[in-house]
């Protein structure tokens, strides 16, 4: 009996100690990830998803989602804590500052804002008054500034944008965009539209301008990054990280990357200015 026993006793230890080194093994294998969501400004959308993916790879049990929506879209996820990295291409307005009073900017690059046409149009230089008297529907026709006789058709973004926020403020001087004007949802959707309708006329990051659409002078100074570094053009913007309160963890080692030599050298392949 007492061998029986004996017997049981060590089948049931064996039984548990597999039973553990099962659930070690199990654990072992197992690797929890850490999300870090990002979202605003669509500026930035290009410099997010490369660095995230560089930052991915350095670190595997990171996963970086990255998408849209505006700056203004960004500032008030971030404001609410629904996000853990706001996208802004502007500085916070006043009641941002009042409702976010913990938020942490962190200015990652600069971008110019330029107007643009389809590269078939043959205009290529416009005056500041030109170009708010084009927006705010007084001149109708690209004939009336050394175009072609067909209607002007122009594409601007929403409120939410800080594109828009900076072409408006610098470029336009403020001045009235017409409601008959096409609202577009991003740079991207912006490229695209001037690109595909040769009456079209709209503004873009410079970061996205490539082959697809003409950049119009403004003044006669080309709006260039380079121009915008010599302070030559004068229609540019901060690209902001915004957090909600300091940055902690695999969030702050994300924007200190991004702040790093490698992560600055992105901001620039990406077709933007590095503030490092």
């Amino acid at each position: 009996m007492k061998k029986i026993i004996s017997l049981i006793m060590g089948i049931v230890l064996i039984s548990s100690l597999l039973s553990l080194s099962g659930c070690v093994s199990s654990s072992q294998g197992t690797t929890e990830k850490t999300e870090i969501t990002l979202a605003g400004g669509t500026a930035l959308v290009p410099i997010a998803k490369e660095t995230g993916k560089i930052f991915m790879e350095q670190n595997p049990s990171v996963v970086i989602s990255v998408s849209g929506g505006g700056s203004g879209f960004g500032i008030r996820e971030i404001t609410k804590k629904t996000i853990d990295i706001g996208m802004a291409g502007r500085d916070l307005k006043k009641e941002e500052k009042e409702k976010g009073s913990n938020l942490v900017v962190y200015k990652i690059g600069i971008d110019g804002v330029a107007a643009v046409v389809n590269p078939s149009n043959p205009v290529s230089d416009l005056t500041d008054e030109q170009l708010k008297e084009i927006f705010s529907g007084k001149i109708k026709n690209w004939k009336e500034i050394g175009g072609n006789d067909e209607p002007i058709n122009i594409y601007t973004r929403d409120e939410n944008s800080g594109t828009r926020d900076t072409f408006w403020k610098y470029a336009l001087n403020k001045g009235n965009i017409t409601d008959k004007s096409i609202v577009v949802a991003s740079n991207g959707e912006m490229r695209a539209k001037i690109a595909n309708d040769k009456n079209g006329i709209g503004y873009l990051s410079i970061g996205y301008i490539d082959n697809s659409v003409k950049p119009v002078k403004l003044n006669g100074i080309e709006p260039t990054q380079e121009n915008v570094q010599k302070e030559i053009y004068k229609v540019y913007r901060p690209l902001n990280m915004i957090t909600n309160g300091e940055p902690e963890g695999m969030v702050k080692k994300y924007i200190d990357f991004i702040l790093s030599p490698e992560g600055q050298k992105i901001v620039q392949q990406e077709g933007f200015i590095p503030v490092k």
